[in-house]
């Protein structure tokens, strides 16, 4: 056996920089009955995010549009796969926004499963959600993190033409491990689409996210950063990739903290407005820090 697949089968030491003290559980059972009467969905528990007790605590989730199931298999992405999934629910905007309500939230995050199956892909289901949240909650502040599209910007205007104020679609990875990282997605079409936000003039801020550790180069995350300057992101979200389940990516290495303020202080320097770097960052993660 080579070197190289001994290499590749080796389980990286989990540092001590990753080990978190459990939150105190009052208002995570109080976050939980208030997602379960509306019966919704949240990428805190379908992508098993690592600081989901730490935001329930917080009475902060962000919330999962259009059903609970994929129509991409990303190898990073625990969320359910599925070809043909069910239609979306009409009454969700408005179960969203009441649940926002509910919670007290001053900046409302919403995502979505990519729904390649429907004809705007999902685009017009979260355009009503974003008037619905608007409706109900008065003064807040709306971020979507949206699918590509398929590249569809027709689609993808149906969005931005609700004003979010922010625009967050992520790039996940590096150009290189993109193919193996994301299924179907690419790295140019996300450009593609961060750009078409930026020049639509239609949010305040546009936002991406990458995740670390799944065998990059710093080269080349360095490289990802300046596209992203480039295609008009003002918020750089970089995370530890963590292997969600046995069916997913292996981590390859733990990145240590110093080499996120690293990152940080690179997209700084190149005029970035706001990067958030960190081992516990996600692209949702108390997002409304650069917002309020």
């Amino acid at each position: 056996m080579s070197l190289d697949i001994l290499k590749d089968q080796e389980e990286p030491h989990f540092p001590e920089w990753l080990r978190r003290k459990l939150p105190p559980g009052g208002q995570i059972f109080k976050t939980n009955a208030i997602l379960e009467k509306y019966q919704l969905n949240t990428v805190c528990e379908e992508a098993k995010c690592p600081n989901r007790l730490e935001c329930y605590t917080k009475k902060t989730a962000t919330f999962l549009a259009l059903g609970k199931a994929c129509t991409r298999n990303c190898g990073f992405c625990d969320i359910d796969f599925t070809k043909t999934p069910k239609a979306p629910e009409a009454d969700e905007p408005e179960r969203i926004a009441l649940s926002a309500r509910e919670l007290g939230l001053k900046h409302v995050v919403i995502t979505m499963v990519a729904r390649d199956d429907l004809p705007d892909q999902g685009a017009a289901h979260i355009a009503a959600i974003i008037r619905e949240v608007r409706k109900h909650n008065q003064g807040v502040t709306v971020e979507v993190l949206t699918s590509d599209f398929s590249g569809n910007l027709a689609a993808l205007d149906i969005c931005l033409s609700e004003n979010p104020e922010v625009f967050n679609h992520n790039i996940e990875t590096v150009r290189a491990l993109t193919p193996r990282v994301r299924h179907r997605a690419t790295y140019d079409r996300t450009l593609l689409v961060l750009s078409h936000a930026k020049q639509s003039g239609k949010s305040r801020y546009v936002k991406s996210g990458i995740m670390i550790g799944l065998g990059e180069q710093e080269s080349e995350v360095e490289e990802t950063i300046r596209d992203l300057h480039r295609a008009g992101c003002d918020i750089i979200t970089i995370g530890q990739y963590l292997q969600p389940s046995r069916h997913k990516l292996r981590v390859k290495s733990f990145i240590r903290p110093e080499q996120f303020k690293r990152y940080e202080a690179y997209g700084l320097s190149l005029g970035i407005k706001h990067m958030y770097c960190g081992p516990f960052v996600r692209s949702s993660y108390n997002a409304g820090l650069f917002v309020q």
